[in-house]
């Protein structure tokens, strides 16, 4: 069995503790190791102010997080849609339109309009 030592706290402090030990640990003795233990593995002092709640850090990381989207969206409308429109225009296989380069016999054919036509004998052979 593990033997206990007295420490000697202030009253006040001592109800403190009492109160916070109670509502989040099983034992004192658990909740001062898990006091003692979030301080040496997160490296910090206890005296060291972190801000007012971990509510402020969360809404300064919000913040960033925010600007960080805006700067992402920014970058997607400026640089991206346009370049992937381009690469599609690229890429994009229009049927070529069968316009015959040489006038072949097929059009000669469809244009029977004869361009000179031979004149009548209009003298009188008899």
């Amino acid at each position: 069995m593990d033997s206990f030592i007295g420490i000697r706290f202030k009253k006040e402090t001592a109800k403190r503790f009492q109160a916070f030990s109670r509502t989040h640990f099983k034992t004192h003795t658990e909740a001062m190791e898990g006091i003692l233990d979030f301080f040496h593995y997160n490296e910090i002092s206890p005296k060291e102010n972190l801000g007012r709640t971990g509510r402020t850090m969360e809404a300064k990381l919000l913040k960033r997080i925010n600007a960080v989207i805006a700067i992402m969206r920014d970058v997607e409308k400026t640089q991206t849609k346009p370049t992937v429109a381009m690469l599609q225009s690229l890429f994009e296989v229009e049927e070529p339109k069968n316009k015959p380069l040489i006038i072949e016999k097929k059009y000669l054919e469809e244009n029977k309009e004869v361009r000179f036509k031979e004149k009548k004998d209009t003298t009188n052979k008899l």
